[in-house]
């Protein structure tokens, strides 16, 4: 679905209407999608079956004198991953792995840490109860070193057993639960994603919910935690309105707003329970700086840090394949010298949302 400028006198609700049609219209077409939306939550006998065949298979090698091994799908490597625009990023069925060998001096500490943390979710999914990756860090933070490893074990142990993060009852901060959530009801016309806190607290501050009623807004803080985009996605599963994404005009926005859209190459193997690739781009686009006339001392150079996460950016199959990202991307790059990024903290940049959806309609090419 693609998008083009309407002339002002388009109804500002009149549109998102007319938007919400097409999108329930492609959704008819492509056959719609499942009631719950993306794969079911493994149930618990199927998670505990799955860590005990784990074990099993340790305890045999080391019947057989064998030094055992995890076997785990490589996350971190692009030729295991496919785009396809209606799901996103997905593993492949026959993705390469990469083994944790417990008789291997740079490997053997991985192996123990993630016995312990299957040994922490297996007793979790038998008492039927949760923990946050923060508590399972906090029963041995020495051990564990910091947070990042416990995030990344975690993420390979669903990878290995094939269930949704969730399915090991594994939550995080708010709510510990997304996928259990029932009846819900709302008459908002659309959903608004919103970069960073500090936008979404100015926003809050303008008085944009009452005055763009009725919408819901929501925040990752940035990067967005899985629970975030679970929430996301159960909104669009089950409301199917029109969502927008409001992000700052660098790589960094792009590639948070891509995340929601089209997932991320760290959890490819659970794209289908977190896309939601009917998201669309609002802002804050680079041709945007230009038009919003954004004072040049406003303005944030670019780095070569962010040069560098540009360039990977527009290598991504979701960037090549859609000539509006590429020319808004490059216009970025173009304005490294002298000028660099903006953020939606100047006011100008905040302004003239209403404006922006409002002159959104769809039609057969465009921007999405």
């Amino acid at each position: 679905m693609a998008f083009a400028p309407m002339g002002p006198e388009a109804s500002f609700f009149a549109v998102l209407d007319q938007h919400r049609a097409s999108l329930l219209a492609a959704l008819r077409r492509g056959g719609g999608e499942p009631a719950g939306g993306g794969t079911p939550q493994a149930s618990s006998s199927e998670v505990l079956a799955s860590i005990e065949s784990v074990i099993q298979d340790i305890i045999t090698s080391v019947a057989r004198n064998e030094a055992p091994a995890f076997t785990i799908g490589n996350r971190s490597s692009w030729e295991n991953i496919k785009f396809e625009d209606s799901v996103g990023l997905q593993m492949v069925t026959h993705f390469t792995t990469r083994k944790i060998k417990s008789d291997s001096l740079k490997s053997v500490k991985k192996f123990a840490l993630i016995l312990k943390i299957l040994s922490k979710i297996y007793k979790l999914v038998q008492s039927n109860t949760y923990a946050t990756k923060r508590d399972i860090y906090y029963t041995d933070s020495q051990l564990f070193g910091n947070q990042t490893v416990v995030d990344n074990i975690i993420n390979d142990i669903s990878c290995m057993l094939k269930v949704p993060r969730m399915s090991l009852h594994i939550a995080v901060a708010v709510p510990s639960n997304i996928q259990g959530i029932r009846n819900l009801i709302t008459d908002a016309k659309f959903l608004l994603i919103v970069e960073k806190d500090a936008t979404f607290q100015r926003l809050l501050d303008d008085n944009f919910c009452n005055r763009m009623s009725p919408c819901i807004m929501i925040t990752g803080k940035g990067v967005p935690d899985l629970n975030t985009r679970l929430l996301v996605k159960k909104l669009w599963d089950t409301f199917h309105i029109p969502v927008f994404a409001l992000v700052d005009a660098d790589p960094h926005g792009i590639e948070i707003m891509c995340i929601y859209k089209y997932g991320s190459m760290a959890m490819s193997f659970e794209a289908h329970n977190l896309t939601v690739p009917a998201i669309r781009w609002l802002g804050l686009l680079p041709s945007d700086i230009k038009r919003l006339n954004i004072p040049r001392d406003t303005l944030i150079p670019l780095t070569k840090r962010d040069q560098m996460k540009l360039d990977s950016v527009l290598k991504r199959p979701y960037v090549t394949c859609q000539p509006f990202w590429r020319k808004e991307s490059q216009r970025e790059r173009g304005r490294n010298i002298g000028r660099g990024r903006s953020r939606l903290h100047a006011p100008r940049a905040r302004c003239g949302i209403r404006s922006r959806i409002s002159r959104i309609a769809p039609r057969a090419k465009g921007r999405r």
